[in-house]
């Protein structure tokens, strides 16, 4: 063979080792992951069905929290008609004018004691004073707060005053608290938070204009 076949030949070959050695594929492999063996005799792991499962803890949702409306121009017609008359009657500083009232829907509003004789004496004996201009005064004060309609769709669907009494107390805003304030005192209140709900006196009258109840917890 030609000497410069053979250097040639020799080239080539020292050429190819260079580049074999250079080669990431070869001077960077990884070793192989160790294998995970699982005995036989291994048990699946249980899980549980879907409905079994706890959900976390949750806040109070948006849908906790009722719509407070202030504007009786939005309240179906028996409804502003009856809660107008309440006031003003109210506002003759007479309870005996919230008989008529009564007589007119055939029976009072629930007013706490099933067996009240008279619902205006009942209604004169939750005042302050003799003649009852308070409590009058207290059932103004209600009817001119906010309201919340609530259980639509049910037999016990209703519009109720003060929106407190469907309300969380909780989450109350600064000036929804000083609207709280025209109704009870701030120690009030404080018990209030401590049970979770509204505890004073509350009104509620259903879509077709019924004076259901007037009470305190």
């Amino acid at each position: 063979m030609p000497r410069f076949a053979i250097l040639a030949a020799l080239a080539v070959a020292s050429t190819c080792l260079t580049t074999f050695a250079a080669s990431p594929a070869i001077a960077a492999a990884e070793p192989d992951p160790p294998s995970v063996s699982v005995p036989e005799d291994a048990a699946p792991p249980t899980l549980l069905p879907l409905d079994q499962y706890e959900a976390p803890p949750m806040g109070r949702g948006p849908e906790d929290v009722p719509i407070v409306q202030y504007d009786a121009a939005l309240l179906p017609t028996p409804v502003r008609r009856l809660r107008e008359q309440i006031v003003e009657a109210a506002a003759t500083g007479e309870p005996e004018a919230l008989r008529a009232i009564f007589e007119a829907q055939g029976a009072p509003p629930e007013l706490g004691p099933a067996d009240a004789a008279d619902p205006v004496e009942y209604i004169v004996s939750l005042s302050g004073d003799e003649e009852g201009r308070e409590i009058l005064a207290i059932l103004i004060e209600v009817f001119e707060a906010g309201y919340v309609h609530v259980d639509v769709g049910t037999t016990e669907e209703m519009y109720v005053w003060p929106y407190f009494a469907r309300y969380p107390v909780e989450a109350l805003t600064p000036p929804q608290l000083v609207e709280l304030f025209k109704l009870v005192y701030a120690g009030d209140y404080e018990d209030m938070l401590t049970l979770g709900l509204y505890t004073s006196f509350r009104a509620g009258i259903s879509p077709d204009g019924t004076w259901r109840y007037f009470f305190i917890d």
